[in-house]
C-alpha cells in the first residue's frame, strides 16, 4: 500500500483504502457499558485518569438506542458526503464487558442498521473472554471488525499507579489471541504518563512493534478536572511532566522512528474540551496539530 501525500508512515485512513471501496466514516456508540474498574470487579473509580466525557461526542448518550445514535450520527455526516458509509464505533468504557447475549444484541443492531459497513469496538484487555472472540470471529467473515484495546502503557509500575486493573503482559496475550482470530487489532497508548521518562515513553514504540497490531492511537497525557489524577498533580507535581507543543511532536517523531513501519497510526494527540481540562491545553485543533508535525516531519 502506498503512503498518502509522501507521509513517512502510513495513517489510518490508507488502511480504511484498503479495505473499502468506499469511504466510510465512524459514529460513536456509548451503548452503556461500564467498567471493571468502575463496579468493584477490579476496582472502584475507574482508571485515575478517566472522565469519559473527553471522547463522548453529544450525539452519543447512553440514554439512547444504538439505532437513534447511528440515525443522529450518520445525519451530522450525511449531507456532506451522502455516499458514504460508517462504522459503529462502540466508544465509551468496556464495550466487550457484559452478557454474551447483550453484547451481540448491541453489535448486531449496529449491524443491521442502514449503510452500516462494520464495527469498531474499544476495550480493555483483560475483559475478552474466548466465547466472545467466537463470535466476534464469526461475525468478522461477513463484516469489518476492528477491536481497539486500551494498552496505555508497557510499563507494569506505570499500569498499577493509574489503576489500569491489568498488566502489560494481559495485554500481549490477549492481542495475540484476537490476531489469531483473524480479526483486527488496534492498541491505545498514552504518552507522558506520570513517572514515565522520555526515555521510558520511547521504549513503548521498541516493546509494541512486535505486536501483531492494525493499527495504533497514541495521544499525550491530559490531566481533566474531578479525576484522581488532576488530585495527584497538585499533591506530587514531581511526577508529571506536562509536554509542551514542540516537545511532543520531537517526541512523537523519535516514537515514530522506533516504530514499526507496518503500523497504521490512527492519531498521534487528542485535544479534549477547554472546559474539561485541569491544566489549559495547547489550543489548537486536530487538523492544526497535524500540519504542524507534518511539517516538522518533511523538514
Amino acid at each position: 500500500m502506498e503512503k498518502r501525500n509522501d507521509k513517512p508512515y502510513r495513517d489510518f485512513g490508507d488502511f480504511l483504502q484498503t479495505v473499502f471501496p468506499f469511504k466510510v466514516q465512524k459514529i460513536s456508540i456509548n451503548a452503556g457499558f461500564t467498567c471493571p474498574n468502575r463496579d468493584g470487579n477490579k476496582g472502584w473509580g475507574g482508571c485515575t485518569y478517566c472522565n469519559n466525557q473527553t471522547f463522548s461526542p453529544q450525539y452519543a448518550a447512553n440514554e439512547k438506542s444504538v439505532s437513534r445514535q447511528l440515525e443522529e450520527g450518520i445525519r451530522f455526516f450525511s449531507h456532506k458526503y451522502p455516499h458514504m458509509k460508517y462504522l459503529a464505533y462502540f466508544q465509551a468504557y468496556t464495550n466487550t464487558y457484559g452478557a454474551l447475549e447483550s453484547l451481540l444484541t448491541k453489535y448486531y443492531e449496529a449491524l443491521n442498521y442502514p449503510n452500516v459497513a462494520g464495527l469498531i469496538i474499544a476495550t480493555r484487555p483483560d475483559c475478552m473472554p474466548d466465547e466472545l472472540l467466537d463470535e466476534l470471529e464469526k461475525i468478522s467473515k461477513k463484516h469489518f471488525v476492528l477491536v481497539e484495546y486500551g494498552v496505555e502503557s508497557t510499563n507494569n509500575e506505570t499500569l498499577q499507579f493509574i489503576n489500569r486493573g491489568h498488566t502489560y503482559e494481559e495485554a500481549v496475550k490477549t492481542i495475540q489471541r484476537t490476531h489469531e482470530r483473524g480479526i483486527f487489532c488496534g492498541a491505545h497508548l498514552i504518552l507522558g504518563l506520570p513517572g514515565e521518562t522520555r526515555d521510558m515513553i520511547l521504549a513503548h514504540a521498541d516493546k509494541i512493534s512486535s505486536l501483531p497490531l492494525t493499527s495504533l492511537k497514541l495521544h499525550q497525557l491530559q490531566l481533566i478536572k474531578h479525576t484522581r489524577m488532576a488530585a495527584q498533580m497538585k499533591e506530587s507535581p514531581d511526577l508529571f511532566h506536562l509536554y509542551e507543543l514542540d516537545e511532543y511532536i520531537n517526541l512523537c517523531i523519535d516514537f515514530l522512528k522506533r516504530l514499526n513501519p507496518n503500523f497504521y497510526i490512527e492519531r498521534f494527540v487528542s485535544q479534549s474540551p477547554e472546559s474539561l481540562l485541569a491544566v489549559a491545553g495547547w489550543g489548537l485543533k486536530n487538523h492544526e496539530f497535524m500540519a504542524k508535525f507534518n511539517k516538522r516531519l518533511t523538514e
